[in-house]
């Protein structure tokens, strides 16, 4: 294989980076991760992770997991409702059962930890946050924040959307979509948030109106984590003059931006232990191209970031290191600049694909009339269910 006698490293471990090495393993590949959380133990914010079954699942099938995967999924967090901004319900899938479950539902805490369980004692070295490396020989040394270092003959960037890896590979510079969202986590839920709670009903709320969306997901540790999407200007974070990890300020800009919306939804403003970042989001050029690397090269939203509105981020970045991971292990290439390069070219036409994709959900979602035309395609993917 072309990774024999090379160690790699993978910055960032989230669930592309631990599944690309959780496989490479597999493969008898020598690896480590470079994580910049502290330890194991950092709580892990974010929403449920919907699995499909052509990439997260399958890559997960390919790494052996899959009994450990339905032993912490959650069988019901799939079931959605699409209500309008008064709560009012257009769609159930609770009663009606119209949407099947063929894309489970797991908490990312739970996903990654059986991807940490799975890797070898000591590959993920915590508390290294990647600062910058530079050419030693014919690898990379590797510096972290924590005045520590590391060579490895081969880099993969799986750092995120906002990774200090890319560029290194490429200036290409992301494009912003027009909508920004300030994403938040509401913990007890059961108690600070009753009226959502019963709403969401363990499962998703997608609630559209006046050009904005918010989506609610339950959380199998008793939290809301939830979405508010927006057209602000691409600086609005920086101009807004909000401090978000201010409750009352955030709050307040809720009630003012969202203020044709119901009172119901302040209830995710209810506890007294809350978590909130914003997030402008951005995707990178359906064309972007660059020249392979002969040692380097990157996973997920490093390589593809897009917006959240098509569910494919997680898939994507698993699907990546399931197909980086093939072409490193194969045998079939005489180098790894050969193996990168047909990584690349495959990760390339996938993503510029699913980009589109995303953005034309990320743009109906947040149009006039999207409740309308989100229903329709529910009854377009109704319809062909029935024909099949």
């Amino acid at each position: 294989m072309t990774t024999e006698n090379k160690t790699i490293a993978v910055v960032g471990g989230g669930p592309g980076g631990l599944t690309l090495a959780r496989l490479l393993q597999m493969g008898g590949a020598q690896v480590k991760v470079y994580e910049r959380d502290l330890n194991k133990g950092v709580r892990v914010q974010g929403a449920t992770l919907d699995l499909h079954e052509e990439s997260g699942l399958e890559a997960l099938r390919r790494a052996g997991l899959m009994n450990a995967f339905y032993a912490s999924y959650r069988p019901h967090a799939g079931k959605l409702r699409v209500t309008d901004h008064h709560a009012s319900i257009h769609f159930d899938d609770h009663d009606s059962g119209e949407l099947t479950e063929n894309r489970p539902e797991i908490d990312r805490g739970p996903l990654r930890d059986i991807l940490i369980e799975s890797l070898a004692d000591q590959t993920i070295v915590w508390n290294s946050h990647f600062l910058s490396m530079e050419k030693r020989g014919q690898g990379w040394l590797l510096h972290f924040s924590n005045g520590s270092s590391a060579y490895a003959d081969v880099v993969i960037a799986a750092d995120g959307a906002n990774s200090r890896v890319r560029p290194y590979i490429t200036d290409i510079k992301p494009l912003y979509s027009g909508i920004t969202i300030v994403e938040g986590n509401l913990y007890d839920a059961d108690a600070n948030a009753p009226k959502l709670c019963e709403l969401t009903k363990g499962g998703k709320v997608f609630a559209l109106g006046n050009e904005q969306s918010l989506i609610l997901s339950a959380k199998g540790d008793g939290s809301l984590s939830f979405y508010t999407g927006i057209k602000v200007p691409e600086q609005w974070i920086d101009k807004c003059g909000i401090s978000f990890s201010n409750k009352e300020q955030v709050l307040n800009w809720f009630k003012n931006a969202f203020g044709l919306w119901s009172d119901v939804w302040q209830e995710l403003f209810a506890s007294g232990e809350l978590w909130f970042v914003a997030r402008p989001q951005y995707h990178y050029p359906t064309n972007q191209h660059w020249e392979p690397l002969p040692n380097l090269t990157m996973i997920g939203d490093a390589a593809h970031r897009m917006p959240p509105y098509a569910g494919e981020g997680v898939n994507m970045a698993m699907q990546d290191a399931m197909e980086l991971a093939t072409q490193l292990l194969s045998g079939e290439h005489a180098t790894i600049t050969e193996a990168i390069a047909t990584f690349e070219k495959q990760m390339s036409a996938r993503a510029a694909a699913v980009t589109k994709m995303s953005l034309d959900a990320t743009e109906m979602l947040h149009s006039k009339g999207a409740l309308n035309k989100l229903l329709d395609m529910f009854e377009g993917y109704k319809h062909d269910l029935t024909e099949k």
